[in-house]
């Protein structure tokens, strides 16, 4: 197995654990996590990450709308296909998880992709902040629902094409 390398680092929405293997990048986390990996055998390399910060910090300046990062993630075959779902929503904007379901093929699987949704190991990267209820609301979030409408809100502020994602609109 390779070595895995982490580093953590301040972003705006507060501090995150970026973790990789020879492979790509196989996490990005907050400080709480509600599916935590194994952390034991981890080495501290912050050499990795470089672009990895790079394009953050281009993201949360809203400069960048789309990561260029080899990643690692491991799932099941149906995870893959939800995490490339997720992958294919546009900057700024936001799909319900029967969007999601829709757009991978599997229509029936609504329930299915949530719970895949909330496995994503690599969030922001992989945006499944833009997931949202059929009716527009709020829905669970990794990193909890004040960073999931931040991230909303930054992407809205930067937004392509005019689209606009009030904020007023939002359930609080």
């Amino acid at each position: 197995m390779n070595t895995i390398r982490f580093d953590t680092f301040d972003s705006p929405i507060g501090p995150l654990t970026a973790a990789a293997d020879n492979d790509g990048l196989r996490w990005l986390l907050f400080t709480h996590n509600r599916h935590e990996p194994d952390r034991e055998a981890w080495q501290r390399d912050a050499t990795p990450f470089i672009e990895l910060r790079r394009q953050l910090a281009a993201y949360f300046a809203g400069e960048l709308r789309g990561f260029d990062l080899p990643l690692a993630a491991t799932g099941t075959p149906f995870q893959h296909a939800v995490w490339s779902g997720l992958r294919a929503i546009p900057y700024g904007d936001t799909r319900s998880y029967r969007d999601l379901a829709h757009a991978i093929g599997n229509p029936k699987a609504v329930r299915a992709v949530g719970l895949a949704n909330g496995r994503n190991p690599l969030p922001i990267i992989v945006p499944c902040h833009r997931v949202i209820g059929a009716d527009g609301s709020m829905t669970g979030f990794g990193g909890g629902i004040a960073i999931k409408r931040f991230l909303l809100d930054l992407e809205a502020r930067h937004g392509r094409d005019g689209f606009v994602l009030a904020a007023d609109s939002l359930p609080r």
